[in-house]
Parts: structure tokens; sequence; C-alpha cells
């Protein structure tokens, strides 16, 4: 697509723009099929000033007409792990099982992580992930002591860096079996309080579970800090730790958002628990990312010469339906944990929507990459095309679902603030001394 000729300065139309009922507040308009409005989106100023349906009339002056073409809002990402991010061409996942991802990645923090390797891969992510069209993103960070000590400081350098690109957010990282040490955690919370941080944890079923599950939360609570979780990233029916999450939160009265990730045991649970969680988990107000592509590339893979049986993936449909908060998200990037990704938002949609049938109908399933994961990282003018927001939006060539979600649209146009940016997606090549070559 050749470059639009959208003016970086004063104001402008972008018209005749096909934009899903979904993604723009209010929209008074009957929609097509597939629940896009042909409108035009008048920018001044670096932000909206109006969207008005098309309606046949003619092109208005400084018009830039985009011919039908989708415009979605700037992604926003609720779930990376940029720490991680391009370890793959130096770690490898041995076999391609969770396990082998956990070996992997401690094999590669305690010999690599250091400011500099943290800095170089993280600053290559976020790069890649601007010229997506991504405007905010959540981090989790590994951490484990001591790396605790160098990724919370390397990360509010690159928030300080990135700020006004892209909206930066970090979570802690640790099992739940390291909360077991209250002195080192809680010099952890400090830590997290300190860099404006989500505290964070992985819940699986140890015998103290429910008792560690309370230590993250009081120590929240004291703090004034809001929660990220990995829960149940695993095939056994006996995970349940998002319900004792969901418990966890009615128990203490927590009023602050929380974010749990995964839940795919979920999906394998006999239907009496699903019910049963899912209407704690509305109670709680919790919100659910799910993860489909490093969930389909690790769970249930087998290494006996039989094919996989299930998707890896929650029951968001269900989650949905009871008005619980719900996100897809990226998740690794090219590391044990998940051999590829782009942190390409529109990636995560396209199989999201494969994977877990976010189609007919389409209702409102684009909010999972837009409004639905602001609302999880308390971003208020984030995700949602609306008068008065920032115009941070991405055009495509694609005029409906079909065609945008068939390609991979990698001359897609971004634009924040108003203006066109240089979409420079960075070489892979430049962390041949960091990583190594292929």
């Amino acid at each position: 697509m050749t470059a639009l000729p959208i003016p970086t300065s004063g104001w402008c139309v972008l018209a005749d723009a096909r934009l899903h009922v979904s993604t723009v507040e209010p929209l008074s308009a009957q929609p097509d099929r597939d629940g896009f409005v042909r409108c035009d989106i008048s920018i001044a100023d670096g932000r909206i000033k109006a969207i008005a349906p098309r309606n046949g009339r003619p092109l208005p002056p400084r018009a830039v007409d985009l011919k039908g073409r989708i415009v979605l809002p700037a992604f926003v990402d609720c779930h990376t792990h940029l720490d991680k991010g391009h370890i793959w061409p130096r770690m490898p996942n041995p076999d391609g099982s969770f396990m082998g991802a956990l070996t992997a990645v401690g094999t590669d923090r305690m010999a690599f992580w250091n400011a500099k390797d943290v800095e170089r891969r993280m600053d290559f992510a976020l790069r890649t992930a601007y010229a997506h069209g991504t405007r905010a993103i959540r981090t989790h960070l590994d951490s484990i002591s001591p790396q605790e000590t160098i990724s919370w400081d390397v990360f509010t350098a690159m928030r300080e860096r990135w700020a006004g690109r892209i909206d930066l957010q970090a979570a802690s990282l640790t099992g739940v079996e390291t909360i077991r040490d209250g002195e080192w955690f809680s010099r952890l919370a400090d830590r997290v309080a300190r860099s404006g941080g989500v505290l964070g944890a992985v819940t699986y079923m140890v015998p103290d579970v429910v008792e560690m599950i309370d230590r993250v939360f009081s120590t929240a609570m004291e703090r004034g800090l809001e929660l990220d979780f990995h829960a149940d990233e695993t095939d056994d029916v006996e995970a349940v730790s998002l319900r004792l999450i969901a418990e966890a939160a009615i128990r203490h009265g927590f009023t602050g958002r929380i974010l749990v990730g995964h839940c795919c045991s979920l999906a394998r649970q006999p239907d009496a628990d699903v019910l049963r969680t899912l209407d704690l988990v509305a109670k709680a107000g919790l919100s659910i990312v799910s993860l489909p592509m490093c969930n389909m590339y690790l769970q249930d893979r087998r290494h006996d010469q039989t094919t996989p049986r299930w998707r890896g993936v929650t029951l968001l449909h269900e989650m949905k339906a009871r008005g619980i908060n719900v996100a897809v998200a990226s998740d690794n990037t090219r590391d044990p944990f998940y051999a590829y990704g782009d942190l390409d938002m529109l990636e995560v949609y396209r199989m999201a929507t494969r994977i877990l049938q976010f189609d007919h109908p389409v209702a409102d399933w684009p909010r999972t990459v837009g409004a639905f994961p602001a609302k999880a990282m308390g971003l208020d003018d984030a995700g949602m095309l609306r008068a008065g927001a920032g115009a941070d939006l991405v055009i495509f060539r694609g005029r409906s679902w079909t065609e945008l979600l068939s390609r991979p649209e990698s001359d897609r146009t971004v634009v924040r603030a108003g203006a066109t940016i240089d979409r420079i997606i960075p070489d892979y090549s430049e962390l041949d001394d960091v990583v190594g070559q292929p």
C-alpha cells in the first residue's frame, strides 16, 4: 500500500474509514453484516475531534480517502515477557515442553541476564511492538533473587525512555513457593511499589497455596498495589488456583484491579466445577487474559508420536457471557516458552479468532486487544476510538474481517497522536552480538 498522505500537523479528516461498532463510542448507525460502519474521522492537535458516518457525503476539505479500509484503535497488550524475549538463538527449548522452557529460561537467566542484556532485548521488543501499532504493554519481570535487583531498574529506565510512545507497566513474576520467605517477598513488594509496578506471582497447587495467595493479597493491600497472577498453566484438572484467587479476593475485600493469565486447566474440569469458578471470578471482579499462541505451543505437547487433543486456551466465551472482563495478549516472544511471535497484536487477534472462534458473531471480540485489556490495566484513554481521545489508530488494507485476518498486513499505517509514524521494524541481526546467530 502506498503511504497515505496524512498531514503531520494541523487538522485532517480520515474519510471513508471502516470502523467496527465495538471499537467506537458513541456511534449511532446501522452496521453492515461484519459490524462495520463507514465513517469520517476528524483529527486536530493530535486528538480525535469527531467521528461521523460517511452517508455518501462529498469528501470534506483536507480529506485522506481511505476507500473503506478498516481502522482499529492502537493495540493494548496486557501480558508479555519482555525480559525473556529473543533468547531462543542462544537457549532454545530442548523438547517444546513446559518444563523444558522453565529449565532453559532459568539457565539463560543465571548465565546472561545482566542489565545490558535485558535492556538490549527489551528495547528491540518495544521497537517492534511500536511499529506494529501497540500503544500500551504490561510486561512480567522475572523477580527470582537476585534478578529483581537488575530487571526492575532496567524497566524503570525503559519506561521513561518510551514515555509518550508506549505506556509501560510491569508486574513481578515469582513462583508461589518463593513467597514463603516473607521478608524477601516484602522487600520485593517494596521494590515493586517504588517502581510503580504491579505485584504478581505464579500460583500452582503446592500444599500451602491458599496461605501464600493470602500473603500476596495482604502484601498488596498494605502497599496499595494491584495484582497480576499466572494461574493453572497446565492440563491438570486438579489445578484450581483461579478459584482460590477469586475466593481470596472476596475474602480480603480487595478493591484493586486483578488480572489473571492462562487459566488453562479450567477448560478440562467438570462442568459443575467450571460454573462454580466462573461465578466466583465474576463476583470477585477479576479480569482474565488468554494467551492463545503460547498455550497452543506448550499445552498438551506429546512425545509419543501422538497429536495434541486440546487447544490450551481458557473459557473466554463463558466468562464474557457472565460480564467478566476478558482479553488476549502476546505472552512470550522467541524464547523457550514460545519459539515464535513478534508482539504483533493483529497476529494475536487473528490467531485468537481461529483458536477461540471470535466470529459467528464477531460481536465485541475486537475489544479483547483494545478496550478490555485497557480496562484491566487501568488505562482510560486507550483501546477505543472516541471524540476527545488521542488519535492513536492503525489503518489496514483489509476492508472486511476475512480480508484483514487472511494476510499479515505488513504494510499497515500506524497513526500516533494524529501523525503517521515511521514503521521501522528492527532486523533480528541487531541482536546477533547478544543472543548469537541462528
